[in-house]
């Protein structure tokens, strides 16, 4: 029996993705921005001191401040390098890859699937009770408003993350660009529950960490310029910006929130 996730899907996510007017864009990316205080440590065999620490976390921040620089990105020095912390557990191959696919479906659902196969879907893959209080509620309404279509619309920026963490997509590409949701949709397609989970290929943490600090400059240097009525520097999406940071926040258990809170900073 071919697998349904695909079935139904009326038009391909990047068109309706498109079809998202600019200022529903803004209302759903609404909250404020402000300092962050990553928490998280390196995956590694021996005991991070202290020192280490601080020199790690400084050669982070400044290989993303190059990077920026590079793009034509404003660099705020002020901003803290990512701390880590030696009580961190880092999120495991399985937590990511379920997470995945609930994060997958609510966008999916947003992109005008059925309701009857989107429920067909969430048994499948077994992920009734793993989606968040939000999500949950989305994906049991029969017809969502069209702000809440908008919004778990680009989960899809959210989910690419994520596949690049398990391996899937080899580079995150610039957050000028939108991803690719119809591979993101084909890489949970073509994979049942236990296979998705079997196929990934978790990255070392060091890898996630850069690119977490790195979206983390991103989205204050947009919240910088939207302070001061200027344009996105560089051609930077706002929303893809927002929904990078939510899945890194989310990655490195940021603050210890849940994914409903993830994306919101302090």
């Amino acid at each position: 029996m071919p697998n349904p996730v695909s079935t139904g899907r009326q038009s391909k996510a990047a068109g309706s993705l498109e079809s998202v007017p600019d200022s529903v864009r803004q209302d759903m990316h609404a909250p404020p921005l402000t300092g962050v205080n990553v928490i998280a440590q390196l995956e590694t065999s021996r005991p991070v001191q202290p020192r280490e620490q601080d020199d790690t976390a400084r050669r982070r921040k400044q290989r993303s401040e190059l990077i920026l620089l590079g793009d034509g990105v404003p660099v705020n020095p002020g901003l803290p390098p990512i701390e880590l912390a030696d009580d961190f557990l880092p999120r495991n191959k399985e937590a990511i890859a379920i997470r995945l696919l609930c994060v997958l479906m609510t966008a999916i659902k947003a992109d005008r699937m059925h309701q009857t196969m989107v429920l067909r879907v969430i048994r499948q893959y077994g992920l009734a009770a793993s989606f968040s209080p939000l999500e949950k509620n989305f994906v049991r309404t029969l017809d969502p408003g069209d702000g809440d279509k908008a919004r778990f619309s680009w989960r899809f920026e959210s989910a690419w993350v994520m596949l690049w963490v398990l391996g899937y997509v080899d580079s995150l590409g610039s957050p000028a660009a939108r991803c690719n949701a119809d591979f993101a949709v084909d890489c949970m397609r073509d994979r049942n529950r236990q296979s998705f989970i079997d196929d990934a290929k978790l990255r070392p943490l060091d890898q996630i960490l850069d690119q977490a600090d790195l979206v983390y400059r991103y989205r204050h240097a947009l919240a910088d310029a939207a302070a001061a009525r200027k344009k996105p520097p560089a051609g930077l999406n706002a929303s893809i910006v927002y929904e990078r940071h939510h899945a890194f926040n989310w990655l490195v258990r940021y603050s210890g929130r849940d994914w409903d809170e993830a994306a919101a900073e302090d």
